[in-house]
């Protein structure tokens, strides 16, 4: 009989055997090059820094405008005088401030998009240059949030506000829009010498002779350095939201008339709407009117409106049309300013443009077989 060398089965088994570790082997590879991959990944965003579109939440093409719009709501939402309750409020503010503030430069936004928030620090070396992004929108301290200093302080002196009509288009006002003014504005600055500051009455005894004393009032002043007052130019930008109404203020706060020994006032803009040649607004509804010729009016008509954006709205009327007569548009009026998602309505009064002239007797009496209708006069109180 043929027998088994000896020793080929153990030779079989150790060939498994290694076959089995190099399998592992190149599993234990495998998951090392996933592991150094991650940990490769992770150094290079650590490297990178902050992703400040993702902060702002915009697109890495998102426009200028864009920016700053989506800056303006997140600065609201979490400035910390207003978002009190989220501990987390001043570093995300901190955060979409320095967003911004790359974001809305365009040689710092090159830089960034090349090589990310480690690149701006060679730009940045010697200090900054004093962008403050929420006062461009806001004024120097943002708005005046309740609870806040200004509003508890009321001992300090303080310049007045001042108030400014801003004129801007139904258009602006139904799609937004950045308008810039140049705000031209006294600040103080600092000059050789003292000046009497703070004053304040106080009451001083003054004894007149034996068991006799004299109560009187006497300024009292502090010695602040000497300042004067010098114009400089400032460019703000007043962000027309859609939505927005006749008459609503848009503050800028510490923008208004300095006071030397406080803190200076608001400028506030209101919002003037200008009359519109096609529409009328009321509310968040839009109405307008169209004139159709008589043969229009009795055979039906289609037609397009151009809508403040540009946007057609589309018209069929297949019944006939009498003078007054009024269509509604759903979805087709103003964005609502709390909430753009939900707009107004488009109402649509038609007037009929009768012809001039006179007929003949054959056409009138072909008119009256058309019409199918008796000529009759009513009189009545129509209001």
């Amino acid at each position: 009989m043929y027998s088994r060398p000896e020793g080929v089965e153990s030779l079989e088994q150790k060939g498994l055997v290694a076959a089995v570790d190099k399998s592992a082997g190149k599993m234990a590879d495998l998951h090392v090059y996933f592991i150094s991959a991650l940990v490769l990944s992770c150094c290079i965003q650590i490297l990178a820094g902050r992703d400040f579109y993702a902060i702002l939440g915009v697109s890495r093409d998102a426009s200028k405008n864009q920016i700053k719009r989506a800056y303006r709501k997140l600065a609201m939402k979490w400035h910390p005088d207003k978002n009190k309750e989220d501990p987390k409020a001043q570093e995300r503010f901190q955060d979409l401030s320095s967003a911004y503030e790359v974001l809305a430069d365009d040689e710092k936004r090159k830089v960034y998009d090349r090589h990310g928030e480690e690149g701006l620090k060679n730009m940045q070396q010697g200090g900054g240059d004093g962008f403050d992004p929420f006062s461009s929108f806001f004024g120097g301290f943002g708005f005046h949030f309740e609870g806040s200093q200004r509003g508890a302080e009321r001992e300090v002196p303080r310049g007045s506000d001042i108030h400014m009509d801003l004129h801007v288009t139904l258009e602006e006002l139904y799609s937004g829009n950045f308008v810039e003014v140049l705000r031209i504005k006294p600040v103080t600055q600092t000059v050789p010498g003292t000046r009497k500051c703070n004053c304040r009455q106080e009451m001083r005894t003054t004894q007149l002779g034996p068991g006799r004393f004299q109560m009187s009032p006497v300024d009292i002043c502090d010695e602040c350095p000497a300042v004067t007052y010098v114009t400089k130019e400032k460019l703000l930008e007043v962000e027309v939201e859609p939505g927005m109404r006749d008459g609503q203020e848009y503050p800028f706060v510490a923008e208004g008339e300095p006071h030397i020994d406080g803190e200076p006032g608001d400028l506030k803009f209101i919002i003037r709407e200008q009359r519109h040649d096609r529409f009328q607004r009321k509310g968040d509804d839009l109405y307008t009117n169209v004139t159709v010729a008589l043969i229009d009016a009795l055979n039906g008509f289609e037609m397009d409106i151009d809508h403040l954006d540009g946007h057609k709205v589309h018209i069929v009327r297949e019944k006939i049309t009498w003078p007054g007569a009024r269509i509604k548009k759903k979805e087709e009026g103003m964005p609502n300013y709390e909430n753009n998602h939900e707009k107004g309505d488009l109402f649509i009064t038609f007037d009929v443009e009768f012809p001039r002239g006179g007929m003949s007797e054959s056409e009138k009496e072909a008119l009256k077989t058309i019409l199918k209708q008796q000529s009759q006069q009513k009189v009545y109180n129509g209001l």
